[in-house]
């Protein structure tokens, strides 16, 4: 049996969800971001009930096949932000649609329709709130940062970090409150 479900964003996520699994002595065959393949079919009962410690812990199954798409294209991004393994030349679109097995088009207008955004101004939110993450690490400067996340230049990286939070990264860096979102929640 799969089953899909949302926010499971990293790791950590894959662990918790799999405890969930192991609560009702239930054995997970595969796991991997949004999606649990289980050798044997789970009764109606013990399904709501892991719905119900999915929602407890911030987790939702996915029962919508558009649903499941766009989970998997938001994970897809969030990985590959956090590889920060993006080069200058990397295109979305051909990303997506290598990863999916569709055509870009359709993700587009699914992830379009599902969420209210683009799933460019998705991956451009994303890479904003590693740049916050890695401005507050201190681990790398501005040009390191805007290497590994693909902008081919400190001042594009600026320009669209300032359009979005309405801060430059420099005075973000000096606030006090920083504002980052969950991942989930972007």
């Amino acid at each position: 049996m799969k089953i899909f479900v949302k926010n499971m964003v990293c790791e950590r996520c894959i662990s918790a969800v799999a405890h969930i699994f192991d609560e009702f002595d239930i054995k997970i065959t595969k796991i991997r971001l949004g999606e649990i393949e289980t050798g044997d079919e789970i009764s109606k009962k013990d399904l709501h009930s892991i719905e119900t410690r999915l929602i407890e812990t911030g987790f939702e199954r996915i029962k919508d096949i558009s649903h499941q798409l766009v989970d998997k294209i938001k994970n897809l991004i969030i990985v590959k932000i956090g590889k920060l393994d993006i080069d200058e030349n990397f295109l979305l679109s051909k990303f997506l649609s290598s990863e999916l097995n569709k055509d870009y088009s359709s993700l587009s207008k699914t992830f379009s329709q599902n969420e209210n955004i683009t799933v460019e101004q998705f991956f451009i939110l994303q890479k904003i709130e590693k740049v916050k993450e890695l401005l507050l690490y201190n681990e790398f400067n501005l040009t390191e940062i805007a290497g590994k996340l693909g902008y081919k230049s400190v001042q594009h990286l600026s320009s669209q970090f300032r359009t979005i939070t309405g801060f430059t990264p420099t005075e973000f860096k000096k606030l006090k409150v920083h504002n980052r979102k969950p991942l989930d929640q972007v």
